[in-house]
């Protein structure tokens, strides 16, 4: 892989809690100009710049984009986001903390480093997705990254792991870091260092130099974009006479070792049985299933007791109860990168068999709920009337969707949730040299 360091544009250290936000895209135009309410310095004035208009102001209506360009002026006129003098690289730490539900009560930590990822490494395949795009939402991002001439939110990346790069990780986290904070509403602890030695600068070059690939875990639109500027840019100038690469062909990515990753389930609910009772619907999945019922359980507020045990195994919940169901064996094809998915299985046996539901993508009657929600959202939903069931999956793991992006194939739509998602506005890429 082919990666740089790069000139980070950057808040200065008190201000960063306030700049800093979620990602554009895990919440809608509302919930952003609520967050960014009295926060003349929240980043959703750049890339949720329809915040700036009045409520219901088309998200992509020019005078949108050309807003983010004007507050992103503003921000760095103000010394609210600050270019670094040199080009560095940067270490990204995310905690979950022990009493938060998705940590099983042990504090967890993942390392990633923030890079400058190269576009060729994803136009010609070495940076391997597992999920398909949209092409709308690919020219939104298009768009937002011509305007401002710069990568404002980071992708993030997964790597095969290396103990020469957990060593440099672990060696430079041992100094002050240069952010500390958690971010409301999550909860989550942000940690940021700059990387400054030159020496280590080179040495991590030298080592991506000799992994063969990467993989895009959250931000599929995001890289398309990204790359799609890049080659842009590159058509337009002529070829660089020397190994030094222009910056445009460099995207802003955090990438991480797939070993400490953190995946989450992605659970579905259905508004209807398809014309059957919950009878006739409970047998129906006795062809496929082995089914018993949880009983004289105390749930807690999120019903983790009755979260999956294991692959194939599913939770069920309708009509005030919760079931198991287990796949029987013969069902799924565990050699097949995509057949051994429980998305795969349960859109096959139950969704599609059984309800009719061919289409993830445009079937109005299910929606997705992703796994931080906890399996309580799942029956909130159910007893209020709304839905009629839930489904709730075992996650995905790591290693599974490696293999299915190292196969050329795609998962199934609403597969994997990551978390904690990145914060933005900890650093931005300009695309200017």
């Amino acid at each position: 892989m082919k990666i740089k360091p790069f000139r980070g544009i950057r808040p200065p250290k008190n201000l960063v809690e306030q700049v800093s936000s979620r990602p554009y895209d895990v919440l809608n135009s509302a919930e952003a100009r609520a967050e960014a309410a009295g926060n003349e310095k929240s980043l959703y004035h750049i890339i949720k710049p329809e915040i700036n208009f009045a409520p219901g102001t088309d998200e992509h209506d020019p005078r949108v984009y050309e807003a983010a360009v004007e507050q992103f002026a503003k921000f760095r006129h103000e010394g609210w986001l600050v270019q670094d003098p040199e080009e560095k690289y940067y270490v990204y730490a995310q905690t979950i903390m022990a009493d938060n539900p998705l940590s099983g009560g042990k504090q967890k930590t993942q390392y990633g480093l923030v890079v400058g990822a190269w576009v060729d490494d994803y136009l010609e395949g070495r940076i391997k997705k597992h999920e398909l795009t949209r092409k709308d939402k690919e020219e939104d991002r298009m768009k937002h990254v011509r305007a401002l001439n710069a990568n404002m939110e980071p992708v993030f990346f997964a790597y095969p792991h290396r103990d020469d790069l957990d060593a440099i990780v672990a060696e430079v986290t041992k100094g002050e870091p240069e952010y500390d904070f958690v971010a409301a509403p999550e909860g989550f602890r942000h940690t940021f260092w700059v990387i400054n030695d030159k020496e280590t600068i080179a040495k991590i070059t030298e080592i991506f130099a000799q992994i063969p690939a990467m993989y895009i875990a959250d931000g599929h639109h995001r890289s398309a974009a990204a790359a799609g500027v890049g080659a842009e840019r590159k058509g337009q100038n002529p070829t660089p006479k020397t190994d030094e690469r222009p910056e445009y062909e460099f995207f802003l990515a955090v990438c991480f070792p797939d070993n400490q990753l953190n995946i989450i389930d992605y659970n579905r609910v259905v508004k209807d049985l398809n014309g059957l009772t919950e009878e006739e619907f409970l047998e129906k999945l006795k062809e496929d299933f082995e089914i018993s019922e949880y009983r004289n359980i105390e749930l807690s507020t999120d019903c983790r007791e009755v979260r999956p045990k294991a692959l194939h195994n599913f939770s069920l919940y309708m009509g005030g109860k919760w079931y198991s169901l287990t796949a029987k064996e013969g069902r799924y094809n565990d050699a097949d990168p995509i057949g051994v998915l429980d998305v795969t299985i349960s859109s096959n046996l139950i969704l599609d068999k059984i309800l009719g539901i061919k289409d993830l993508r445009t079937d109005k009657r299910i929606d997705f709920v992703g796994g931080i929600r906890g399996l309580g959202e799942l029956k909130r939903r159910v007893d209020s009337g709304e839905m009629k069931m839930a489904l709730a999956l075992y996650p995905v793991t790591m290693q599974q969707i490696i293999d299915i992006a190292d196969s050329g194939n795609i998962m199934p739509p609403k597969t994997t949730w990551f978390e904690p998602k990145l914060r933005s506005g900890l650093v931005v890429h300009s695309l200017e040299n």
